[in-house]
């Protein structure tokens, strides 16, 4: 067994839907994209933010403008004045982290990522999202994940299956890995050589496989992928 791998839940290792089943119709982190990939039985990733009130709520942006068609940046704003002026494309609301986990009942695993806001509010966020998971019932349902080293030290030592995300932009984030066990990397990384060594003992996820002969190209050297764009049923005769 490779390093801190019995904090991981046996669905993690395989494939993990983008932001949820987005396409162009379903928004991307909407409750609707979550439930789709519920349905097909398949984990998903998502982004958490913390607003101006100290609630956390599910965007990757920081602005709301590309997912509602309205500017807005989320630490600015109360939960109140989001849920009453912005809509997802889609139509649906921006959903809070309680309002997803409310709704998947443990039944997929779930990949959240912190969002820093501009470097400045990783330990609040950190410690509010702590907090959030406090009472789950299964953690192996749950993986953290975070490009600031500071955000995701808020979660060590509380049982979590924990990942670094690492890009070639940011690269040097990559001397924090060992302090978290696991990486989730930029698809351009995964074959370097240091990424290679580095999966003999520990967990490596990739980020993220939008066409099926990139999934078919890297299913040898990563743990699980996270993808986008691509029909579930063929995700899972590729990776399951």
């Amino acid at each position: 067994m490779k390093k801190h791998e019995h904090l991981f839940g046996k669905d993690f290792f395989g494939p993990i839907a983008h932001r949820g089943l987005h396409d162009s119709v379903l928004t991307e982190n909407g409750m609707k994209a979550f439930e789709k990939a519920v349905s097909n039985n398949l984990p998903f990733e998502f982004d958490i933010h913390l607003t101006k009130d100290g609630e956390l709520v599910v965007c990757h942006d920081d602005d709301l403008i590309r997912t509602t068609g309205k500017a807005g940046i989320i630490e600015e704003l109360t939960l109140k004045e989001i849920k009453e002026n912005y809509r997802l494309l889609d139509g649906g609301e921006i959903p809070t982290l309680k309002e997803v986990m409310d709704m998947n009942q443990e039944r997929s695993l779930m990949v959240i990522e912190l969002k820093v806001h501009e470097g400045k509010n990783y330990k609040e966020l950190g410690k509010a999202a702590v907090k959030a998971l406090k009472n789950v019932k299964d953690k192996k349902k749950y993986t953290i994940i975070s490009f600031d080293p500071r955000a995701l030290a808020q979660f060590l030592f509380k049982g979590f299956a924990l990942q670094l995300l690492v890009c070639k932009k940011y690269e040097n984030a990559w001397k924090f890995k060992w302090l978290f066990g696991s990486v989730d990397v930029e698809s351009c990384m995964l074959k370097e050589p240091k990424v290679i060594k580095y999966r003999k003992k520990h967990i490596v996820n990739v980020w993220t496989i939008e066409s099926e002969q990139e999934m078919i190209d890297y299913k040898e050297y990563a743990d699980a992928q996270t993808f986008q764009f691509i029909p579930p049923d063929r995700v899972k005769e590729i990776l399951l």
